[in-house]
């Protein structure tokens, strides 16, 4: 059943931190009692909050359920602003700590699991050379993830696969690097040189999380070609993937260096996949020039030559 608006909605809005942190908990916990445990309030100041804030905003953010408090949409709308607030204060603090330590400031960087195992080692070395005094917050995401951390203010920089398709940001050119084809030494085609896309999707393939780069383009490549992508097990990432391939429980397409640092040896055998979609580009986004720290443009330089 659609909840009933509200009041109005006043000319201005007002609210502090806590109560923003109130609802996040409330959302988290599904209780206005333990989420005000969480915040040290007390129930009856922390229920006034709540109600407050859908007075304010005009709509209602909870339903009560037998298991608890419920976002509505305008709720799980409104709990990505004010986890994206939250994370500000955060990064707010975190950059005056480092100011009041001397430091250029911090700068965070999401980077998907192939970025950060092929090229941002070496990067992020360079990074420290020439700006030893900015701090580098790295976050390990799927490429899909990467993005939305940009697009919704929790990274300043993101790294990743470029098939994912064009977004709303500055973007600039990254890395480079080729998918390979990992098999259990006994499997079917182990003895081939080289393997095409209609060749192994008869086989169960090892997949990646929901929003992983690889796993969408096989299951975009799989559709151009009118067969079905076989995926039974998704794991997290690569190492899993690998383990999974020693078990002989499938098969798994990773970026080539990534298979030779994983499954260098026995029992596995690693084939070039033909085609031009294996070779893969990597790219670099940003937040807006205006909204950049001087240490983040600084970072950007780095990683963009």
């Amino acid at each position: 059943m659609k909840p009933k608006p509200l009041a109005p909605l006043p000319v201005r809005i007002q609210f502090d931190l806590t109560t923003v942190r109130l609802f996040i908990a409330t959302a988290e916990t599904g209780s206005i009692t333990r989420a005000a445990e969480r915040i040290c309030l007390a129930p009856a100041a922390a229920s006034r909050r709540i109600k407050e804030l859908q007075a304010q905003f005009g709509v209602v953010l909870f339903q009560r359920r037998p298991h608890g408090m419920e976002l509505t949409d305008p709720g799980r709308a409104l709990l990505a602003h004010a986890r994206s607030m939250a994370h500000a204060v955060g990064r707010m603090h975190d950059d005056a700590n480092a100011f009041r330590r001397g430091d250029q400031g911090v700068v965070r960087i999401a980077a998907c699991t192939s970025v950060v195992l092929q090229f941002l080692p070496f990067d992020l070395r360079r990074c420290q050379s020439d700006f030893p005094g900015i701090k580098i917050d790295l976050q390990e995401l799927n490429s899909g993830g990467v993005i939305q951390a940009v697009l919704n203010g929790v990274a300043d920089i993101g790294l990743y696969e470029s098939t994912l398709g064009a977004v709303a940001l500055p973007t600039l050119p990254y890395h480079a690097d080729r998918l390979v084809l990992l098999t259990h030494q006994e499997h079917a085609l182990a003895t081939r040189r080289s393997v095409r896309l209609e060749d192994f999707l008869a086989y169960d393939v090892i997949g990646l999380g929901e929003g992983s780069a690889i796993s969408t383009t096989l299951a975009r490549m799989a559709a151009e070609v009118s067969c079905a992508l076989h995926m039974p097990i998704r794991v997290r990432g690569f190492e899993s993937m690998t383990a999974m391939i020693a078990q002989g429980l499938g098969i798994g397409v990773m970026p080539q260096t990534v298979a030779k640092a994983f499954a260098g040896g026995k029992p596995f055998c690693r084939l070039p996949i033909e085609g031009d979609w294996a070779a893969r580009r990597f790219l670099l986004c940003h937040q807006p020039v205006a909204a950049l720290s001087s240490a983040a443009q600084a970072v950007i330089k780095v990683l963009a030559t």
